[in-house]
């Protein structure tokens, strides 16, 4: 091994590292890649219980495969960013209905496989299988853009192949199992967004930020662009049995797949809730009882949510089936649920909260 680098931050590995985190247990390829679709955008420390109990659930590609996709969604609830769930679930059939449910073990065909990109890739050929492969996620991205001091955004494309290229560079032959583990710890532990705790980083001595009293520079951050506002009404529509009425949304865009409440214009007063309740769910409703509004933020908008309880008078059976279900409160918990819409069947009044 001739790179200093990775010399200096396999040693820091060695004796500060990560090395029981739940994935380092029977470190199959399943396994590695689960985590990695989890970690994505999400701290290790929120991941873990999501993880123990989604393995508990799913233990083995071929298990996740044959389940369905609302139990999949149901695991997932609360941890955000559903695309990686309903990419999971489809990668699981991919494995088993073209690989016989082993991973390839090459990152080209990984990538093929839905929500597997390069770096996702990459880890599991390096933490599964011991190969040689450069990761680039975000902590990767934001060590070596200090080390080197790269100047511009990660997501431009001249910035990213340039990381990219030391990527791949400071990656060596051997240990690569720890050395990915270790530059990601380096990232998570040390090298972190705000206040990096230069004085305890093994890779102090060679880094150009750290030289130039400039590490808060690097990298730079995406562009700001204020966040879109939008507004609804969600509407908690009870029957004279106790249920609530549900609504799968749309397999893309928001909470894409997850069962939600329904929505209804945000020009309606609250006195025409009735009315729209008639006009376009077919449902005849009392006048509505208001609950507290409270903002939600999306990834790329803030979602002002004005939730209503109404209670349904006369009900026709359900048109669309696949789209609607009338479901007791502890039932529908039992669904994937994006998280506001969770607490508002629980704890109408705390889910501002969330």
């Amino acid at each position: 091994m001739t790179d200093r680098f990775a010399e200096q931050l396999l040693t820091w590995y060695d004796q500060h590292g990560r090395h029981d985190l739940p994935w380092h247990h029977d470190r199959t390829a399943y396994r590695v890649w689960v985590s990695e679709i989890m970690l994505q955008q999400t701290q290790v420390a929120t991941v873990i219980p999501y993880y123990e109990t989604f393995m508990a659930r799913f233990p083995d590609v071929e298990t996740l495969a044959r389940a369905p996709v609302d139990d999949v969604l149901s695991h997932w609830s609360g941890l955000g960013y559903y695309a990686r769930a309903r990419h999971l679930h489809k990668a699981a059939r991919q494995v088993v209905e073209q690989f016989g449910g082993r991973f390839p073990e090459d990152p080209e065909t990984l990538e093929t496989l839905a929500g597997i990109g390069r770096s996702t890739a990459a880890a599991i050929v390096a933490q599964a299988y011991g190969r040689r492969a450069a990761i680039l996620d975000g902590n990767v991205k934001r060590v070596l853009a200090r080390y080197h001091a790269v100047p511009g955004w990660p997501g431009q494309t001249r910035v990213l192949n340039r990381l990219w290229t030391l990527a791949e560079t400071h990656t060596p032959e051997q240990r690569v199992r720890d050395y990915t583990q270790a530059i990601m710890d380096l990232g998570a532990l040390i090298c972190t967004r705000s206040a990096p705790r230069c004085d305890a980083c093994p890779v102090r001595s060679g880094c150009e930020a750290r030289a130039r009293g400039a590490t808060g520079r690097f990298p730079e951050p995406r562009p700001k662009k204020a966040k879109p506002e939008k507004s609804t009404w969600m509407v908690i529509l009870e029957d004279r049995d106790g249920r609530i009425l549900l609504e799968r949304r749309p397999p893309t865009g928001i909470w894409g797949g997850l069962w939600s409440l329904p929505e209804l214009d945000p020009a309606y007063t609250a006195e025409e809730l009735p009315h729209a309740c008639l006009s376009e769910l077919g449902l005849a409703c009392s006048e509505a009882t208001l609950i507290g509004a409270f903002r939600h933020t999306l990834s790329h908008y803030h979602l002002h949510i004005q939730p209503a309880r109404l209670t349904v008078l006369a009900q026709p059976p359900i048109a669309e089936p696949a789209r609607f279900r009338w479901l007791y409160r502890d039932e529908a918990l039992t669904l994937g649920l994006p998280a506001p819409i969770r607490g508002l069947l629980t704890e109408p009044e705390q889910a501002a909260l969330l």
